[in-house]
């Protein structure tokens, strides 16, 4: 397998092609990939859920809690980007409207 280079186009192209091949895509519909999405989400909650906020700056630091952060992260990001699939959306562009409107909304003091 050659390396792609890292950018979420190729990303997306690596997930449609591995869910394809598994004949997964009958189940990638936004209603099941927005619930895989927070089971994800909620296994990475889990993980800092009874830390101290001190506790959960440190995360990182233990090598078996950060390799734990690290698949959960890339658990909600890949299903996050299957649904950008589904929906025909450009996360990019849509973090960068979000970003644009929040600008707007809440004016630096």
């Amino acid at each position: 397998m050659t390396e792609e280079p890292l950018d979420v186009a190729g990303l997306r192209r690596r997930l449609a092609e591995f869910a394809a091949a598994r004949d997964w895509q009958q189940y990638h519909n936004p209603k099941n990939l927005v619930a895989a999405l927070s089971v994800e989400a909620s296994e990475l909650v889990e993980i800092f859920q009874w830390l101290t906020p001190e506790e959960s700056s440190r995360v990182m630091a233990d090598p078996g809690t950060a390799h734990r952060v690290t698949d959960e992260v890339a658990d909600v990001f890949s299903y996050l980007l299957q649904l950008c699939d589904v929906l025909d959306i450009d996360p990019l562009a849509a973090l960068a409207a979000k970003i644009e409107r929040n600008e707007r909304r809440f004016p630096p003091v």
